[in-house]
């Protein structure tokens, strides 16, 4: 079905609003998921409203809570997330490193104990918007545990999330949105409501045998999640495990703690004119991108695209097109709005469906 992204974030605002969250915070956690959606990264958007219902249901997460400083200097700060949203803690922090770097030219925020924080490009594009340069780590300390390490064939590190973002004068900023795993488990879940396959050499079954059918991750033994270039995405892996579990004190992946899906994520905020003239660095990163594009192409039909454009581009047609949800997601939406009392005449209709 196709939806109309205006109404389906006001249906998605009122689910949260019925769950207890304050309608500040269920804004904004439904205007992440849709724009997640938007943005093409399905594995990220309405489909995890079901989900993320069950665990504040659960306790394991906690309507409307802010972020607490740990420990502060002028250019750090260590905050934990004290089991709120991602979409807000994550919010505050991000808005934190940037009220940091703007003032001190540069500024790490370790953030930790958050909620699922979403996706993790929302946060170099805040950073962005705010006129800084950003890089983000991110990983769990148990609950989101999906992965096998290079050589193994059983589950030990997270999806391990890396992000960053570089602010442009007249364009858009870059925005690289990636994980070191060949693919999310969201999108596994996107391919499971289909009932379609995955790409080849992204997942493998518990023997370590490779698979493309979703249903061999979920199967009992689980499957495991590649690393993405191999060793050299393990590696990628290990160290995100470290900088944003270790570091930030909220741990890296550890079973004690798979009841729970818990974000940390390691940023580190920088304002360009602190290294130097900033108009001459926003005209290297344009000759850069220019020289970049104008390379010969392969397919002289397809465009050369820099990280970030893709997710613009799709937002564009999904604005316009509306967004198609497949009916297994949909009817978990609407099953989870009707457990909240939330009683559409028809599903369809309460998100605004396109024909």
């Amino acid at each position: 079905m196709r939806i109309d992204h205006v109404a389906l974030e006001r249906f998605v605002s009122a689910i949260f609003t019925a769950a207890g969250c304050e309608p500040a915070e269920a804004g904004r956690i439904a205007g992440h998921l849709v724009e997640a959606n938007l943005a093409g990264h399905d594995s990220h958007g309405v489909i995890r409203v079901s989900a993320y219902i069950d665990w504040l249901r659960q306790g394991a997460v906690v309507p409307n809570r802010h972020m607490k400083i740990v420990h502060e200097t002028s250019a750090l700060a260590v905050v934990d997330g004290d089991q709120g949203f991602g979409q807000t803690i994550g919010a505050e922090a991000t808005a934190l490193g940037v009220e940091k770097a703007n003032r001190e030219g540069i500024a790490v925020v370790a953030l930790r104990n958050s909620g699922h924080l979403g996706r993790i490009g929302a946060w170099p594009l805040q950073a962005a918007r705010g006129g800084c340069v950003s890089v983000h780590f991110v990983s769990t300390s148990g609950g989101g545990i999906l992965v096998a390490p290079f050589g193994g064939r059983s589950r030990r590190l997270s999806a391990d999330p890396v992000a960053a973002g570089i602010p442009r004068a007249d364009g858009s900023p870059v925005i690289l949105d990636m994980s070191c795993c060949t693919i999310a488990e969201g999108k596994l879940k996107v391919a499971l409501n289909k009932g379609t396959t995955v790409p080849e050499g992204c997942i493998i079954d518990s023997a370590g045998r490779p698979t493309t059918d979703p249903r061999v991750f979920y199967a009992d033994p689980p499957g495991s999640i590649l690393a993405i270039a191999g060793h050299k995405g393990y590696g990628l892996g290990v160290i995100t495990e470290l900088l944003a579990g270790a570091l930030t004190g909220g741990g890296a992946s550890n079973p004690s703690h798979a009841n729970q899906l818990i974000n940390n994520m390691l940023s580190i905020y920088m304002r360009p004119d602190t290294f130097g003239d900033a108009a001459a660095f926003d005209a290297e990163v344009t000759r850069f991108i220019d020289w970049v594009k104008s390379a010969e192409r392969i397919d002289p039909s397809r465009e050369i695209l820099v990280p970030g454009e893709i997710e613009e581009q799709t937002r564009a047609a999904r604005s316009r097109d509306g967004l198609e949800i497949d009916s297994a997601t949909w009817e978990a939406v609407a099953a989870t709005a009707r457990s909240l009392g939330i009683e559409p005449a028809t599903a369809a209709h309460a998100a605004g469906e396109r024909t």
